[in-house]
């Protein structure tokens, strides 16, 4: 288990405020019940911050025939739509609500060529409101497995107003390496060609770069 480098900052910087804080409430209230529980508070707040960014180590995993889960999470939405950005087709969507419980790294959930990335600004509804995939702020990453065009979608929500995403077009994409972040719970669909066969039900809870959410 290691720290994933997005937290990096964010710890520290929070580290910095508690102590702070904690030190001024000890020197306008002295050493006493209240204080320690204050200060006991804010370490667990802290240890909370750094348990966000935990990164367990996962075994690589890679299938050509198989559409792995881009993030950790539980099954939200299967169902068929139309893709109005890129595809501009009938699409299967299989999105998975990430909690702040969740490890929040997200992954290529196929091989490829990125043939597109862009990042939009937008609201924050929560993450499974239906509008959520087009309203909030998001990041579309398209990637060429050579035979279909795959779409990855990470959504902002509510408390999550901070997305990163590494890929860029032109990008090699490799099955379950990292394509991003998002902090602090959200959701990432994924758009698909309507052939595929569906290995998840809705309400499943899925492992990213582990659990094969479809094969071709």
């Amino acid at each position: 288990m290691t720290i994933h480098k997005e937290g990096y900052t964010t710890i520290a910087v929070v580290f910095a405020a508690l102590a702070a804080i904690v030190v001024a409430v000890f020197a306008a209230y002295g050493a006493n019940v209240f204080t320690g529980a204050f200060t006991l508070a804010a370490f667990v707040f802290w240890l909370f911050i750094v348990r966000f960014f935990r990164m367990p180590k996962r075994k690589k995993l890679s299938d050509a025939q198989s559409i792995f889960s881009p993030c950790d999470g539980k099954v939200v939405v299967i169902e068929k739509t139309f893709e109005p950005e890129y595809l501009q087709r009938e699409c299967l969507q299989i999105s998975v609500f990430m909690s702040p419980n969740n490890v929040h790294a997200n992954w290529y959930p196929v091989s490829g060529e990125v043939v597109f990335a862009k990042h939009h600004q937008g609201k924050y509804l929560v993450a499974w409101h239906p509008k959520a995939s087009t309203k909030n702020e998001r990041t579309t990453v398209v990637i060429n497995t050579g035979t279909a065009n795959v779409l990855v979608r990470q959504i902002a929500g509510y408390v999550a107003r901070r997305i990163v995403c590494y890929a860029k077009a032109g990008d090699k994409a490799e099955q379950n390496t990292q394509v991003g972040f998002i902090k602090f719970g959200s959701r990432v669909d994924v758009f698909l060609p309507l052939d595929v066969k569906v290995n998840v039900q809705i309400g499943d809870k899925v492992t990213g770069s582990q659990t094969v959410l479809a094969k071709w």
